[in-house]
């Protein structure tokens, strides 16, 4: 599907005219709002910009910045300075109770799993 709205696998729906639907059983003039009032929806949603959906060649808006700003590597503020939250990675219970196991109760049994289950980083 392209970003202009075009129904591509759907022949029905690729001219605004046939998008229209038209109820029956109406009052005399209804039925001709009703029609007005989808024509106007219809360009209201073809005119409307989709958000984040920006030219692609256009000048930088901050041409000031560095690129690697809010990377951890190069010039500029890395991501925590520029905000940018850091992705959280799941924690396994079970590794973490085996660690705290190990802490605990240092073995070669518990060794042995903690280094199977964290590639030997524990």
């Amino acid at each position: 599907m392209s970003m202009t709205g075009d129904y591509a696998n759907r022949s029905d729906l690729r001219n605004q005219a046939t998008r229209r639907v038209a109820f029956t059983g109406q009052t005399y003039g209804e039925g001709a709002a009703q029609q007005r009032a989808q024509d106007v929806a219809a360009q209201q949603m073809v005119a409307r910009p989709r958000p984040g959906a920006r030219q692609f060649g256009r000048p930088s808006e901050r041409p000031d910045e560095v690129i690697t700003a809010g990377a951890d590597f190069g010039a500029g503020p890395n991501a925590r300075q520029a905000g940018i939250r850091p992705r959280l990675i799941p924690v396994n219970p079970v590794v973490e109770q085996l660690r705290m196991l190990y802490t605990l109760y240092p073995n070669d049994g518990l060794a042995s799993l903690l280094a199977r289950y964290t590639d030997g980083d524990f």
